[in-house]
């Protein structure tokens, strides 16, 4: 179980009865990796949604449309990247059934947010090049990231998904 942490952007995209009721219980999250957050960003020729993860600032970025798809092409492509940085199929497997389970709720980083925003920035030139979205996804993982000590994502996520933790 994980918890998207969506911009009021997506949550109207997504539905926001979907989003978990001010006061309701939060569950914590079963999966290594830990909640998401989640944005919309609009490009001249398409609608991507970026996802960044709470704990190692792994950014993931998949089309917005058609939105029902947008969970299940999240969990897909973080399944891709994960397996492109080298995490063994086992744990890929483990980590995203842990996400069969997603709730819904309203962003509460202001630093995961800012450093969305740098991804965001950033990825322009990445897509410009002609790169795939999980390419564009890889080259922002490799950033050194202030909120992580200035580590990069990619280095911190395989570190959190062997340590098991």
């Amino acid at each position: 179980m994980i918890t998207l942490r969506c911009t009021k952007k997506l949550l109207g995209r997504l539905g926001a009865s979907r989003a978990a009721k001010p006061g309701a219980p939060e569950r914590l999250p079963t999966a290594r990796l830990g909640d998401w957050h989640a944005n919309v960003l609009y490009r001249p020729n398409a609608e991507l949604v970026m996802f960044v993860n709470d704990r190692s600032l792994l950014p993931v970025v998949v089309p917005a449309r058609p939105g029902e798809l947008i969970v299940v092409r999240f969990v897909e492509a973080l399944g891709e990247v994960l397996r492109r940085l080298g995490v063994p199929a086992e744990v890929i497997e483990g980590e995203t059934a842990q996400m069969a389970v997603v709730q819904i709720g309203p962003t509460r980083s202001r630093q995961i947010l800012g450093s969305m925003n740098d991804f965001d920035r950033m990825l322009d030139y990445r897509l410009a090049s002609g790169r795939a979205f999980i390419d564009a996804a890889l080259e922002l993982a490799k950033a050194p990231c202030g909120p992580i000590a200035m580590r990069r994502p990619k280095d911190v996520a395989v570190e959190l998904l062997a340590s098991g933790e």
